[in-house]
């Protein structure tokens, strides 16, 4: 299996090249709830936005939030605890699936990845739909390595080094909810957002939800939606 940092399936060609198949843009894209995210962030970040030349154009607005938060994290930013809640939610309210990292990112070094991730699963089990995919789009990030040293939370956090980058933790939690999930959520963005970081071999649960893995398989391939159908193949196949 192929896939690139988005979770976009890899489609084969009759000439056995493969080219990319992007995970689609959501169908209930919330763009405005994100914008308020996003002034949260701002705000109680406490990171100063450059100037607009158009003052009123949202997503001009929005580009250059992302720069000085961007920025404010390579110069050195200390958080507070109330920061995390907003870096999350604007992490899981992101429409952009690579841009949300710019949010999971500080959040992880300054917070740890069990506080991340466990929030993440929170959104994943008692959200909305919206924020399940959110969730999940949000996730494959969570794995990443903890290299901002100069992002720090304003209160140290009080577990072990090696337990905040410690890559595993939560993981089989997540797989074992996303699943569940995958299989009883008929909601498409859920569904597509949740299927590239699902492991599709029985193995991979505990006995009593290896039959989920069959049902979420069966309900993949005769899905109607071509990404769904698509990508479960190269899940199985790998």
């Amino acid at each position: 299996m192929t896939t690139d940092e988005n979770g976009t399936a890899v489609k084969d060609t009759a000439d056995g090249r493969q080219v990319f198949m992007a995970l689609p843009a959501r169908t209930d894209d919330d763009r405005a709830s994100f914008q308020h995210c996003l002034a949260a962030v701002v705000d109680v970040v406490g990171i100063e936005v450059a100037p607009e030349r158009a003052p009123g154009d949202q997503r001009r607005w929005n580009q250059l939030a992302r720069v000085a938060l961007r920025e404010a994290c390579r110069n050195g930013l200390t958080l507070s605890d109330a920061s995390f809640d907003v870096l999350i939610k604007a992490a899981v309210y992101d429409p952009d699936p690579s841009f949300n990292r710019q949010f999971v990112e500080p959040a992880l070094n300054a917070f740890g990845r069990r506080r991340v991730r466990s929030a993440l699963l929170d959104y994943l089990r008692t959200g909305t739909d919206g924020e399940r995919a959110g969730a999940a789009r949000a996730w494959y990030w969570s794995a990443l390595p903890l290299r901002l040293h100069q992002v720090q939370a304003e209160t140290p956090n009080t577990g072990s080094q090696a337990e905040s980058d410690d890559r595993s933790v939560l993981t089989r939690d997540w797989y074992q909810a996303a699943l569940q999930e995958f299989v009883s959520n008929e909601h498409l963005d859920v569904r597509r957002c949740i299927l590239p970081g699902l492991p599709l071999w029985r193995s991979a649960y505990p006995p009593e939800l290896q039959d989920l893995v069959d049902a979420a398989v069966s309900i993949a391939r005769s899905h109607p939606d071509e990404y769904i159908r698509h990508r479960v193949e190269h899940q199985v196949r790998s």
